[in-house]
């Protein structure tokens, strides 16, 4: 089974593309070194203080790849100096 997760996030503590970049990688690497997941930034790379992700987990079972999908939403949204504004998740 194959789910796919898009969300948004609103960055509240940049101030340019580098700043924003810094705190994106840092998530993102965290992200790929804990979860059985990939993940990348897809839309709104030309804007500072918005970022759009894309996470995919695949398993055996939908459920197994749905708590993953979960896990790591709950880890990017523990982040502090973003905020969630948008999410959807769909089988692929």
């Amino acid at each position: 089974m194959i789910i796919l997760a898009e969300c948004e996030f609103h960055l509240y503590e940049t101030h340019s593309l580098k700043d924003k970049r810094a705190i994106l990688q840092r998530m993102l690497t965290r992200v790929r070194q804990q979860y059985n997941v990939s993940i990348a930034e897809t839309d709104h790379q030309d804007l500072w203080q918005r970022a759009g992700i894309s996470i995919v987990a695949v398993a055996s079972s939908r459920t197994s790849a749905e708590r993953e999908i979960d896990r790591v939403l709950n880890f990017l949204m523990s982040h502090p100096g973003w905020e969630m504004t948008q999410s959807t998740k769909q089988d692929l």
